[in-house]
């Protein structure tokens, strides 16, 4: 892994990550088109340490209140009571599906996930998701997260171990799907990132550190995924109060039709 190549892979995860457009095809595509070895899960996790503190320092605030209003409520022996200490938990119960399925599925997500074509199925089928949530998203509808809301979109995520389903984008449009603004779901959707990414992080990045000779290109890795996933967390949310998500839709499409193009080609070559 040099560091260019380690840069680039970082800013594909950091824009991955937050726009819907999936981080994981991103890494398992671009290196299989530009004929770079597969970096492997363990090095896309790590760049996710990138992502976690894009995403913690973008809501460094709210995580400091709804922590403050949870351990507030447990004092008080009502935990429930305040809004941001029910948000909190609900944080907490949505990223419960996420870890059970990354735990079960962990062999699979490193060997047999990581296929193009794969990925350019999952690109297209999560488009039309993302099509159908946006159209039913509610503009006057409040931010309020109920815990139905939370159990389902934590499912949702939870299939985001699929290659080129996006983490994002599925629990973006199931808070669609749910009557949630576009602001609120992608909110919402950010906050999960930070437990689920730690999580994650926290299982496979030290043994990936160890087995590295070189930390440079890791570290720049991450520095770029964490640089363009804080601007892709901003633009998503300044630019989904005004306009919707089909641009994300169309370069779903658009990226699957590119991958099954060369998937073809290939095949034919190889014939």
């Amino acid at each position: 892994m040099t560091t260019a190549r380690a840069i680039v892979l970082g800013l594909l995860q950091g824009l991955g990550e937050f726009l819907p457009i999936s981080s994981s095809g991103h890494l398992i595509v671009v290196p299989w088109i530009m004929g770079w070895p597969d970096s492997g899960l363990a090095f896309d996790v790590a760049l996710h340490l990138g992502t976690l503190a894009a995403v913690a320092f973008a809501f460094w605030r709210d995580w400091v209140r709804l922590i403050g209003a949870g351990l507030r409520g447990i004092a008080a022996g009502k935990p429930f009571a305040d809004p941001d200490a029910r948000l909190l938990w609900y944080v907490a119960l949505a990223t419960v599906p996420g870890a059970v399925v990354g735990k079960l599925l962990d062999e699979w997500a490193e060997t047999v996930f990581r296929s193009p074509a794969l990925v350019s199925l999952t690109m297209a089928l999560m488009g039309l998701v993302l099509w159908f949530a946006d159209r039913r998203a509610n503009r006057s509808a409040g931010e309020t997260v109920s815990l139905r809301d939370a159990l389902v979109i934590g499912l949702a995520q939870a299939c985001a171990i699929i290659p080129g389903t996006s983490r994002s984008g599925a629990t973006i449009s199931m808070a669609l799907f749910l009557g949630q603004r576009r602001e609120s779901a992608a909110r919402f959707s950010f906050l999960l990132a930070l437990p689920i990414t730690a999580g994650a992080a926290l299982v496979k990045v030290p043994a990936l550190l160890r087995s590295a000779e070189d930390h440079g290109p890791v570290l720049a890795g991450m520095l770029a995924a964490g640089l363009s996933g804080f601007v892709a967390i901003r633009f998503l949310l300044s630019y989904v109060k005004v306009r919707d998500y089909k641009p994300f839709v169309y370069y779903r499409f658009a990226f699957a039709i590119l991958v099954l193009g060369l998937l073809l080609v290939r095949r034919a070559h190889l014939g």
